[in-house]
This record gives structure tokens, C-alpha cells and sequence, in this order.
């Protein structure tokens, strides 16, 4: 084992939330010293994007059969719209004095760390250039600008992290929480790319030094000290059949001769607690240039949908439920089906992602018509069910109960008060038509590589993102559960080794809403300003 492995498993371990006790965080919170949750580049051109709010006629269901979709033409509205669909503003509330911003793109405690960047190279619709985004006023800050002799033609979308931003609320266990908010942006630019007729290409050979270089985020003179940003991304846009190849090393020539301008803004919190813990494990789980598959799981639609609202629609309207209807009428067996085979790396929802499932779901029916309540498992691949057989409990009965889905019923009974103790005695998890835990194959991926701990947790949250849309597309509302009871999820289900391990849980029911609590437009206020 290396060192850098052993950091990143030390991390994990460390940052267990446990019955008799939770994960190192700030002993308090003062809310009036929340960090900013958007970030400005002073000194940048801003270009103004179209008006946001632009509706496509493209159904939600349409999107299980993406190839049937025109490609829209590559226009700055439609870059635009790829961005608001992906990052921007879908909501405002108001509670008394109390107004916030929700997003498309879901976040742990609504903290959203991710900052999204634009490159452009080639394009008559925008200079040459690197480009941040800024959801609130829906512009641009233009960082860098190119010269004039780059011959790359590409868009692409680059993704950082502030993890400050998540560690200001929730201390050491920050850095597991930025790696889901990644993979639900993944899954936010794969919904927001497939409406359109686009697709998008994980650059994954790519290192995190140099999406920095590219993004400019080694720069560290145009940050404030500790609000930094950590490379997470880079992301090829595709639009139509363009296959072409794509030279990175042109990019980042471009960037180091180009003209950068801007400096962020401070985030405007006093930095009372640091945590150390974070920056080794940001080190350790460092990503180098690799070579990576070209690999696909064969794709097939998932289960019928009964939703007849636009694409737009649905990721408008996209909410984490606070509660749920604990005497909820149950739902549908059909619609509990499609939701489940909506994950499977069958699914067009996984078309970006290039490499073998490694995350399985245990979930806990509540209440689901024709369903009996208990525990039943997902491998979402075959090869995994023998393991995951071997490595629970032995009184698993492991029957299958789906020809059009590999679920498997493994006990029967009331697991509502066990589901609510291992979401930290939250009832979300236990009110909910059915609550999971996402279990992933550790051991042997962690320590083929450090890095691939991130990657572990962009899954989870890309599968995430995938409930979320499928939860409101069927008239429910669903909520990511970052805070469990991790080794006594283990024990629950049977997990004596860390072979497999809970990384991320999640829960879907019918929501109740606080009437007290108003729901403004996402962009009235630039219509005002």
C-alpha cells in the first residue's frame, strides 16, 4: 500500500459518522458567516448570456432514447440554456427575512462547492477563451482570452471544487460530500446535454494539474488564501456527430500564452476552523494523466415512463424534499420499477460514463403496491452478486422477484425505524415509499489507485441525480442522505470487511410542503436590476 492510498483510507475511516458518535465538525455554526455561494471574478469582460428560462419542447421520456433527438444548433442561447439547465438558478425562497437560491444542480446542505467553467476555441458563437460561469446573474467572466492562432474547435466544460464551502458546515466529512455534488453535476450536464440533442465525453485521461492549468486555478495569486479551488473535471460537449479527435495540449499552450485577468472576490466568512484533514486527502486522491478504457455498457432503455412533461419541465422543477407523507398512499409498482431500472449502467443516463459499475443499492421498501416491506438489493452487474451474496448476511434469502429487473428480495419486514437510525435518525428515511443505501466495491478500487476514492463518489452522486429527476418525473420527490451511520449500515447488512462499503444514501416519497415558505422565480431579480 502506498502512501497516498493509505492517506485517502485513513480519511474514510476517520470521517465515519458512528452511533456514539459523529465525524469532527464546527461545534457551531454562526449562519450570518455562511461562505458565499457565488463566486465573482472582479476585473473579467462579463458577456451576458440570453435570457434564461427558454423552454424545448422535448419530452422527459424522450431523453431514454437520446439518439432520436435533433441536435440544436450550437448558438449562445443554447450554450446558455445548456448552463441554466446544468448550474443555474431554478428557484428563489423566502421565509421571513430568510431568502435563498436553489439550483438544477442539487448540493449537501445547499453549500454547492462545484464552480462550473467554460472553454472555447474555434467557435464563431464565443471568443477563444476560458470563462466562468456566475449561475446568480447567468454571465460569464471571461478569465482568459486566447490568441488568435488556435486551431482546436471545442467546447468543453471544466468543474473545481471549493471545498471550504461544504467543510464550513460539516468539518472533516466535507470532502465525501464535494465528490457527490460532482457526480450530480455530471448527471446535471448529462440531462441538460440530451435535451438539446448534445452528449457529453468525460475527459478522464486528463490530470487535476492540468485541468488547473486550464481553468487557471494554480494561479494561486488570483485567490483568496484558503478559498481556493481543487481541479475536479473536464467535459467535451458534443454536438451532433462530432467524433472528431481533440489535442489538449493545444488548450493548454493556449492558456499559458494567453491573456488571464480577474481575481475572485472573497467569500466573505472568517475562517474559524481549518481543516487540515481535507487538504491531505484533496493531495492523496490527486489524479495523474492516465490512459482509460474505451468501454460502454450495452444500452437499452430503461422501464416505460408515464411522464408527459418536458425535459425543461422536470429539471426546473427538481427539489430536495425537506419531509415526506409518512401515510403516504403507496406507490406504484410501476413506478418503483422504472425508477430502479432508470439506474442501471444500462440506462442512457450512463451513456457518459466509462467504466464498469463499482456501486450497488440495498433498499428499504416502505411503501410500494405489490411489493412486500423489507430489504431487497440492485447489483447493478451481474458479476457482483455472488460477492455481495458472500459478503452479507448469511440469512439473506437473495430470491428475485423481477424478470425486467435484477432486484432481489432479501428479507421481509418493517424497516422503517432501521432505516431512520442509519440516516441519522432522520425521518426522511423511514416516511419515504422506499429509502437506499449505495454500496460500493472499496477495497479493490481504492487500492488500485487513490484517486479512484473520488470517482467511487461521483457514481453515487451520478446515480443520484438520475433519482432525483426520475422521483419528480413520477409525481414524487426524492432527498440525498449524506449523513449515516456508516459501520452500522455494515453491520445491518452483514459487511464484517470493508470489501464493500455505504457511500451515499438517498430517499424518495410523496413530499410535504411548508406553506409558510415562498417560492419566487429563478431570474425575477435581473429583470429588476
Amino acid at each position: 500500500m502506498n502512501n497516498q492510498i493509505e492517506t485517502v483510507l485513513n480519511y474514510h475511516n476517520r470521517t465515519k459518522h458512528r452511533l456514539e458518535r459523529y465525524a469532527k465538525g464546527p461545534e457551531s455554526i454562526d449562519w450570518e458567516d455562511q461562505p458565499d455561494q457565488f463566486r465573482h471574478f472582479s476585473g473579467c469582460e462579463i458577456v451576458t448570456l440570453p435570457k434564461p428560462g427558454r423552454e424545448i419542447e422535448v419530452l422527459f421520456s424522450a431523453l431514454d432514447a437520446p439518439e432520436t433527438l435533433a441536435a440544436q444548433p450550437l448558438t449562445m442561447a443554447n450554450i446558455g440554456l445548456l448552463l441554466e439547465l446544468s448550474f443555474g438558478l431554478s428557484a428563489w425562497k423566502q421565509f421571513g427575512p430568510s431568502r435563498w437560491a436553489l439550483r438544477c444542480n442539487p448540493s449537501s446542505g445547499n453549500l454547492h462547492p462545484t464552480e462550473a467553467y467554460i472553454i472555447s476555441s474555434g467557435l464563431e458563437t464565443l471568443k477563444a477563451g476560458v470563462y466562468h460561469y456566475v449561475s446568480h446573474d447567468h454571465t460569464l467572466e471571461q478569465r482568459c482570452r486566447f490568441s488568435d492562432n488556435v486551431t482546436e474547435t471545442s467546447l468543453l466544460i471544466g468543474l473545481s471544487s471549493v471545498h471550504w464551502r461544504e467543510a464550513w458546515k460539516y468539518g472533516e466529512r466535507a470532502f465525501r460530500y464535494c465528490q457527490h455534488d460532482l457526480g450530480h453535476a455530471i448527471g446535471a450536464l448529462r440531462y441538460a446535454t440530451a435535451t438539446l440533442g448534445w452528449s457529453i465525453e468525460l475527459m478522464a485521461e486528463t490530470s487535476d494539474d492540468d485541468i488547473a492549468q486550464l481553468l487557471g486555478l494554480n494561479r494561486l495569486a488570483d485567490f483568496k488564501a484558503l478559498e481556493g479551488e481543487s481541479p475536479d473535471l473536464l467535459c467535451r460537449i458534443r454536438v451532433g456527430l462530432d467524433n472528431k479527435a481533440f489535442d489538449i495540449n493545444e488548450l493548454i499552450a493556449a492558456t499559458q500564452a494567453g491573456v488571464w485577468s480577474g481575481k475572485a472576490d472573497s467569500l466573505r466568512a472568517y475562517h474559524l476552523y481549518k481543516w487540515s484533514v481535507i487538504d491531505e486527502v484533496a493531495l492523496a486522491a490527486s489524479k495523474p494523466s492516465t490512459k482509460e478504457p474505451v468501454w460502454q455498457a450495452l444500452q437499452s432503455s430503461p422501464l416505460t415512463t408515464a411522464c408527459m412533461q418536458t425535459a425543461t419541465a422536470i429539471i426546473r422543477q427538481r427539489r430536495s424534499a425537506q419531509q415526506f407523507d409518512g401515510k403516504m398512499t403507496p406507490m406504484s409498482q410501476a413506478d418503483f420499477y422504472r425508477i430502479l431500472s432508470a439506474v442501471l449502467p444500462t440506462s442512457p443516463a450512463f451513456q457518459a460514463w466509462r467504466w464498469p459499475a463499482k456501486i450497488h443499492l440495498f433498499i428499504f421498501v416502505h411503501r410500494v403496491e405489490g411489493v412486500t416491506p423489507g430489504v431487497y438489493a440492485l447489483p447493478r452487474h451481474q458479476e457482483a452478486l455472488e460477492k455481495l451474496k458472500a459478503s452479507s448476511l448469511e440469512t439473506f434469502k437473495w430470491e428475485r422477484i423481477a424478470k425486467e429487473l435484477p432486484l432481489y428480495h432479501l428479507y421481509s419486514g418493517d424497516c422503517r425505524q432501521f432505516a431512520k437510525t442509519l440516516s441519522c435518525h432522520q425521518p426522511i428515511a423511514s416516511d419515504s415509499a422506499f429509502s437506499l443505501g449505495m454500496v460500493a466495491e472499496f477495497n479493490d478500487t481504492v487500492n488500485e489507485a487513490a484517486w479512484l476514492y473520488r470517482r467511487l463518489f461521483w457514481e453515487t452522486g451520478l446515480i443520484g441525480q438520475v433519482l432525483y429527476l426520475e422521483a419528480e418525473a413520477a409525481g414524487y420527490r426524492g432527498t440525498g442522505i449524506g449523513c449515516f451511520f456508516d459501520d452500522s449500515v455494515h453491520e445491518l447488512l452483514g459487511f464484517k470487511e470493508t470489501q464493500f462499503q455505504s457511500l451515499y444514501h438517498f430517499t424518495i416519497g410523496k413530499p410535504l410542503e411548508d406553506k409558510r415558505i415562498e417560492t419566487l422565480p429563478a431570474y425575477e431579480h435581473l429583470e429588476k436590476s
